[in-house]
């Protein structure tokens, strides 16, 4: 039998009998209803009649016209609503008294003698309708009871039958089910042989031999691109041995499953020695993995030994991810290339001390022009005309402008060549901002700009070169004085932001930085473009003011918004005694 026709069986079933419990449910409640409506209707008004008829004729005072009237209407009604055997008799019998009673009121003895007689009838009358609301509750009883019990055989059966569904249906469904599920196990395990047979009258059978055929395709496509696959892999197996760079590659446990000549003449290691272990166990034997884990993050190349030398080698990480789907792209492992730099290294080293060899060098001639040009200015040696004094003015600006250049590159020389000299002591932050302020003062005045300084003097001293920390005071507050319009303020304040850091921080109120340039203000020889070409500058006084800074322990930070000014701010560590 088709599942199809199953269910149709097996709900119909279910269905019937649910709706013959629910017929015969409303039918036996409208019995019991009816029964109870016609209590009510036919003897429990009777009941109210001679009541109020009884009551009347227990008053002291009869006869009086309105408890007559009373008596003669409930009589009346009674006569309405006689629905029992003798309740009649016993009515008429009310009535004629009731007519007797009226007729010898004047006589007492004839009074009490109607009075006696029309109590029995109505005592007669409430017996009769007491018997027959007994007699009729006793077969609501009885026909509720019977309903109850015909609803419960109905409700029986019909559990039974769906429990017997229940349990022999899911078993017809999950047998096929586990059939493909063992099945598509198999597959799983590369079995491409497993196949699966269902009865001609079953629905599975069309799902069986679908199933068949895409068992058989899957494993002509194992058999046709299996060789296909093997030359993929044998294509890029060769290109990662041959690379003359180092690369290193992980699974998503960080187990390394490859390495190429070149990394395994670089780790001094052997592959059997490394594959298929995890990361963090050989970075505890291996120092070079232990340096590409600790230096991962790092903003420096790594500097490595290969071949008795020291190389430099700049990291690259590459994810590998499955193709995305609907939940993202899962990754599986990814690979580091180290590439050898050490000749840019090398160059860069050559420029540098180029540089600064060339730097140093021009520092004598252009000492020599401004002494000269002060000697020219000296009334000692004759006067000179105004023309004279506005070039003499101009040589001072431009050497002035070229000392500064030689200064920087200078500096910048140090910091790359590694021969940067830092004087660490014990400073007091108030002895720095006094120094740049200073410094600064002339600056600031032609402008009519104010410095507002806010340092406390409980703050604690600073660990860090107080030369250096002043220059790079000197040089975001000169910054700060350049682009900040006439007679407006710039507020240095010194805080302390946790419990071993200090922040030294510079705000102007100039025209503002895009946010697009922010990241790229540390950089050598950047200029943010557009700005003012009569603000002269290199591009090197804040890239030389971050490596003094970082060189000290410290960070060095910008935030700024258009048309609402600038603030630098760097930190640096408190003295720890």
């Amino acid at each position: 039998m088709t599942i199809k026709n199953l269910l149709r069986i097996g709900f119909g079933v279910i269905f019937t009998l649910t709706a013959l419990i629910s017929i015969l449910s409303v039918l036996n409640l409208k019995k019991i209803a009816e029964d109870d409506k016609a209590i009510l209707r036919d003897n429990y008004e009777s009941l109210i009649f001679v009541k109020n008829i009884n009551e009347a004729l227990d008053l002291p005072d009869i006869p009086n016209d309105v408890q007559q009237e009373i008596i003669q209407q409930n009589i009346i009604n009674e006569n309405n609503n006689i629905t029992e055997p003798h309740e009649q008799e016993y009515a008429d019998s009310l009535f004629a008294n009731f007519i007797g009673f009226k007729k010898y009121s004047y006589d007492p003895l004839k009074k009490a003698v109607y009075r006696a007689r029309m109590k029995a009838a109505v005592y007669h009358i409430s017996t009769v309708n007491l018997k027959a609301i007994y007699q009729r509750n006793a077969k609501a009883n009885i026909d509720a009871n019977n309903a109850m019990l015909n609803m419960s055989i109905l409700g029986a059966v019909s559990l039974l039958i769906t429990i017997l569904f229940l349990f022999r249906f899911p078993n017809y469904i999950s047998q096929p089910i586990n059939r493909f599920i063992n099945a598509f196990s198999e597959i799983s395990r590369k079995n491409y042989e497993v196949n699966v047979h269902f009865p001609d009258n079953s629905e599975f059978q069309s799902l069986g031999r679908s199933f068949n055929e895409m068992v058989t395709k899957l494993r002509d496509y194992e058999d046709g691109n299996l060789q296909s696959i093997k030359f993929e892999q044998l294509r890029v197996e060769t290109l990662v041995q041959n690379v003359t760079d180092a690369i290193i590659g992980f699974d998503e446990q960080e187990r390394i499953i490859f390495a190429n000549p070149m990394a395994i003449k670089l780790l001094a290691v052997t592959e059997e020695e490394i594959k298929g272990k995890q990361l963090k166990e050989i970075a505890q034997w291996n120092e070079v993995i232990s340096k590409l884990i600790h230096s991962e993050n790092a903003i420096y190349d790594l500097k490595l030994e290969l071949d008795g030398e020291q190389t430099y080698f700049t990291r690259e990480f590459f994810e590998i991810h499955l193709p995305a789907n609907k939940n993202g792209q899962s990754k599986i492992g990814h690979f580091v290339l180290l590439k050898n730099i050490t000749r840019f290294y090398h160059l860069d080293e050559a420029k540098t001390n180029f540089i600064a060899t060339i730097s140093h060098e021009l520092k004598t001639p252009i000492g020599s022009i401004k002494m000269s040009t002060a000697l020219l200015q000296n009334d000692r040696y004759g006067a000179i005309t105004e023309f004279q004094k506005e070039l003499i003015d101009n040589i001072e600006e431009d050497s002035d402008r070229l000392l500064k250049i030689t200064s920087e590159l200078l500096d910048m020389g140090q910091v790359q060549t590694g021969k940067l000299l830092l004087n660490f002591t014990a400073t007091d932050p108030i002895s720095i901002v006094n120094y740049a302020q200073k410094s600064v003062r002339l600056l600031a005045e032609q402008k009519d700009i104010a410095l507002k300084i806010d340092c406390p003097q409980d703050l604690p001293q600073i660990w860090a070169d107080p030369d250096k920390t002043a220059w790079v005071l000197i040089n975001l507050l000169t910054n700060a004085i350049k682009y900040s319009p006439n007679k407006s303020t710039i507020e240095l304040a010194v805080a302390k932001t946790a419990e071993y850091v200090l922040e030294f921080s510079v705000r102007d109120h100039g025209e503002g930085i895009k946010e697009n340039y922010l990241s790229r203000l540390f950089e050598r020889y950047f200029k943010v473009p557009g700005e003012d070409s009569r603000i002269s500058g290199t591009g090197l006084g804040l890239a030389i003011a971050k490596d003094f800074i970082t060189a000290q322990n410290g960070e060095i930070r910008v935030k700024s918004k258009i048309n609402e000014g600038s603030r630098f701010y760097f930190t640096l560590p408190v003295h720890p005694y």
